[in-house]
């Protein structure tokens, strides 16, 4: 790593390298307590245990079908090189929160190369307790105020961001006309969003966003709607679930774009792409394809550089 004053960190939850990491990655998710919203730590880590026992294995096929690691960090890895080629005077570095690089790691790093200012970039364009808040604090938490920390905040809104999605979007397909344009976001508990976690919300006011960009476009899809996915569980979700709408479209076809994610991951790459694909198939759906999340293009990269430009 360059040497340097300022470093701008993005934070993102992480993905399983292999079968320990993805063991790991179970254990300090259900461990955070933003996840599982139980004040006892003692009784949060017993329920913890018993979920990644009764989970890792099935959790590990999913796996198997998408090269026996996450796509999230070669990705990540990726989009640092580029941003830190950008800058000449920001460090580029990643924390994720439940693999490594762990924030404690990262911060110790970042005192080697006495930086003294740290610009937090959650990797969620939206604000939830269970990513961004989590992500945040746990940063906050190791470095100990060695530096002075600036945290962006949601940026759905940006226009050069939601541009980019729009270029995604409509390489994806050639005659928008055909197809259903279903926004899929990551689902939450009904009981935290009734808490006051502003998710849904800020998901709805995205969906908005890039409806009406895409009329300026004159990208007119058949339809657009918002789902979410990856419900576990017996209680109450967001609806409506991915799966219930994708039965609307029988003998049509459908594109989906994964709303919540910035870099594809497993919920990208086998939840979507696998596993709601079969789905789609046994429904009827004539087509099914899935947008790649934005990664590491270069209006991304460019819209990065805009968000944090009065950093």
């Amino acid at each position: 790593m360059k040497e340097c004053k300022k470093a701008l960190v993005l934070l993102n939850m992480g993905g399983a390298r292999n079968k320990d990491e993805l063991e790991m990655f179970l254990t300090n998710m259900f461990n955070d307590k933003n996840i599982l919203t139980i004040k006892s730590d003692f009784f949060r880590s017993l329920i913890a245990k018993f979920i990644v026992s009764s989970r890792k294995d099935s959790a590990w096929k999913n796996y198997e079908e998408i090269g026996n690691r996450s796509p999230i960090n070669p990705l990540t890895e990726k989009l640092v090189s580029k941003l830190n080629d950008e800058f000449e005077d920001i460090c580029v570095v990643q924390v994720m929160r439940y693999t490594p690089p762990f924030a404690s790691e990262v911060v110790k790093e970042l005192e080697k190369k006495k930086v003294k200012e740290v610009i937090l970039f959650p990797m969620y364009p939206q604000y939830s307790t269970t990513t961004t808040k989590s992500s945040v604090e746990d940063f906050i938490e190791y470095s100990k105020r060695k530096f002075h920390i600036e945290v962006i905040e949601p940026f759905y809104k940006n226009r050069i961001f939601n541009e980019a999605i729009i270029d995604t979007i409509k390489n994806s397909v050639e005659n928008y006309k055909e197809y259903n344009l279903i926004f899929s976001a990551h689902g939450l508990p009904q009981k935290i969003v009734d808490k006051g976690d502003p998710y849904e919300k800020q998901i709805n006011e995205h969906v908005d966003i890039l409806s009406k960009i895409l009329e300026e476009y004159n990208i007119d899809f058949k339809s657009i709607s918002l789902a979410y996915q990856s419900k576990v569980g017996p209680m109450k979700w967001l609806e409506p679930s991915l799966d219930s709408e994708l039965t609307k479209y029988r003998n049509q076809k459908v594109l989906i774009y994964p709303i919540a994610f910035l870099i594809d991951n497993s919920e990208t790459d086998f939840e979507l792409s696998i596993e709601y694909k079969e789905e789609a198939d046994k429904i009827g759906v004539l087509d099914y394809k899935v947008c790649k999340c934005l990664n590491s293009d270069e209006k991304f990269i460019k819209a990065i550089k805009d968000i944090i430009k009065d950093k």
